[in-house]
């Protein structure tokens, strides 16, 4: 299968090189180089991954992410130079998929592609019910579809993971590394922390108080009767 990308970068020759490097690669690509144009794009077709840089013309990195995640679940990378913490705290608390600061190797530009998109379209989750369900929330794996009182809640693939993996154990402390290894693999090499944005941002979404934070550790789902 062929891989739609889109590459939001405004400097052409870095957009040419991703471009270039990515098609070798067997990826279909296209091309944006300032926020409007990829907003429309992204209204116009249906992406598979967006590779997307900060620092764009008219509508920012940062604002056409939050776009993005109000609509859709498309995979989504940060590609920039700004390689502080709290901007990369801010990408995923915007829910992006992945965090890459330039200068980049291509090589690991493509890893990271291939790993972001195992996660998101293999559909590699094995359970036997293909649901799991704890008092108000319910999890359908083979569409990857959270539901609290049977209302959709719009999760990301990350965001359903960890629900997945805390659910899988509950009772059971999960660690940040846990949860970095388990939904992030061997390809993320970022800070633990974006952990604690994704269950920020899932808290938020599920209105409900599964998940317990423990201190210096991590996080776990409590059974029902404690």
């Amino acid at each position: 299968m062929s891989y739609r990308i889109l590459v939001v970068e405004d400097d052409v020759y870095i957009q040419e090189l991703i471009k270039e490097f990515l098609a070798s690669h067997s990826y279909q690509v296209d091309v944006a180089d300032q926020g409007l144009q990829a907003w429309q794009m992204l209204e116009q077709t249906d992406y598979d991954l967006v590779i997307l840089d900060i620092m764009i013309p008219n509508i920012d990195g940062f604002s056409l992410c939050h776009m993005i995640r109000k609509k859709s679940s498309v995979p989504v990378i940060i590609l920039t130079a700004l390689s502080e913490e709290k901007d990369q705290l801010k990408a995923f608390e915007l829910e992006a998929d992945d965090f890459i600061s330039k200068p980049f190797s291509f090589n690991v530009l493509v890893k990271r592609v291939e790993a972001v998109l195992r996660r998101t379209k293999s559909g590699n989750i094995v359970n036997p019910l293909n649901e799991i369900v704890f008092e108000k929330l319910r999890l359908e794996l083979d569409s990857y579809k959270a539901y609290v009182k049977d209302e959709l809640i719009d999760v990301t693939v990350k965001e359903f993971e960890i629900l997945q993996a805390l659910l899988e154990n509950i009772g059971r402390v999960m660690t940040r590394e846990m949860l970095l290894e388990r939904i992030w693999g061997y390809d993320y090499y970022g800070d633990s922390r974006i952990v604690d944005a994704h269950i920020k941002n899932i808290r938020k979404k599920l209105s409900l108080p599964y998940i317990k934070t423990v201190k210096g550790l991590g996080y776990m789902i409590e059974r029902e009767n404690g």
